[in-house]
């Protein structure tokens, strides 16, 4: 191809894409510089969730949750109030609890000078007091974060920025109501999965609607024709439909047979899969029998650290159980299969053919992400880095 070619069939460098059929720029998911616009102008001020009220039940429980180099940790008070502060002693700036989740008794004690703090944030002990002249106890409590309960699950944010949980997920509290959150306990514990791909890579996956049908046979086979997407402004929504007519797959064949009725869900939702991602890095995959949530924590341009663990109701039923572990058998291949995908796409985008690609009317979660995006962070217009 002729240079006077190449020059007709790619955007300029300077190009200004704000047309919605355009996907986002190649160099945006591996530029290093970006990324440091992204964590000033993206992670500061979104919401990020550290763990369901029912991960620290008691007065000192306590879970810790990283981000961006920020060491943030959420306890319940003696009171039963959830707080969430930086995990960060006052006096030397050690880590104050080790994670991911433990018990700390009445208190919090630094590990390095023993100043200790109460379990709602304020400074109650100062080894050799008398030789800190004019110390103000007030003053050097806890910095406390802005936090938000949403049916259960605890948020924080470093900055304020975006609207309210509440607000980002208003068109689907609805149908999240149905599943009564608030009840819900933890399955296992968080795992953490790296991998070597930019955060937006995992987040187009999730909520790409055409790959199903290529690239998942599974849930290809569950769903038939009934896989849907929509997105709102702040939020996402993808869903599919368990068909009745049996699998090849024993795990899916099993699966189907298995599941029992949950007696609070209305008939339509049953059999019914849906997911949510929030902007900018949160899912949700909610099934009859579970709740799985998942970060795509972002560690570096092109690193990306996926946390996830399952929720659940107590539910004692052997069906329940067996349902449970095929639906962990089902998605453990679904997610072999979407890291594959990740990785090749995270690959090409270092490739000199390509700047940006075009984007189907129906890839709307798609288009709503990258408007965001460009909304956001102007420098995200153009074609090649500038």
């Amino acid at each position: 191809m002729t240079a006077a070619a190449r020059s007709q069939s790619a955007p300029s460098a300077t190009a200004q894409m704000d047309d919605p059929s355009v996907g986002l720029p190649a160099w945006i998911y591996h530029d290093p510089e970006f990324f440091e616009l992204e964590k000033r102008s993206i992670f500061r001020t979104s919401w990020q969730l550290v763990c369901h009220g029912n991960d620290i039940p008691k007065p000192g429980d306590y879970h810790c949750f990283d981000l961006l180099g920020e060491s943030i940790v959420s306890v319940r008070g003696r009171d039963g109030q959830i707080r969430s502060f930086h995990n960060v002693c006052r006096h030397r700036a050690s880590r104050l609890l080790d994670g991911p989740k433990g018990h700390c008794g009445g208190r919090i004690t630094c590990p390095y000078h023993a100043w200790s703090y109460s379990l709602d944030g304020r400074l109650i002990g100062v080894p050799y007091r008398e030789t800190f002249r004019d110390l103000n106890p007030d003053q050097h409590g806890l910095v406390p974060l802005e936090q938000e309960i949403f049916m259960g699950f605890i948020f924080i944010r470093l900055e304020p920025g975006l609207p309210s949980v509440s607000e980002m997920l208003a068109p689907y509290v609805d149908e999240l109501a149905a599943y009564r959150m608030e009840e819900l306990v933890p399955q296992g514990r968080v795992t953490l999965r790296p991998r070597n791909v930019n955060w937006k890579n995992v987040a187009d996956n999730y909520s790409d609607g055409m790959h199903i049908d290529v690239a998942h046979p599974g849930l290809n086979r569950l769903f038939g024709r009934s896989y849907g997407i929509e997105a709102q402004p702040w939020a996402d929504k993808m869903w599919g439909l368990l068909q009745e007519s049996p699998r090849k797959s024993w795990s899916e064949r099993m699966y189907q047979q298995l599941l029992p009725a949950v007696e609070w869900l209305p008939p339509e939702r049953q059999r019914l899969w849906t997911y949510f991602k929030l902007w900018p890095n949160l899912a949700f995959d909610i099934y009859p029998d579970q709740i799985d949530f998942m970060q795509f924590i972002p560690i570096s341009a092109t690193e990306t650290m996926i946390r996830e663990i399952a929720y659940v109701h107590p539910d004692d039923r052997r069906e329940m159980r067996a349902a449970r572990f095929l639906n962990w058998r089902i998605n453990r291949q679904v997610n072999k299969e979407d890291t594959a995908l990740i990785s090749r796409v995270q690959a090409g985008m270092y490739s000199s053919s390509y700047t940006v690609g075009p984007l189907s009317e129906s890839e709307v979660c798609l288009r709503s992400f990258a408007k965001r995006m460009r909304a956001m962070i102007p420098e995200s217009r153009s074609a090649r880095k500038v």
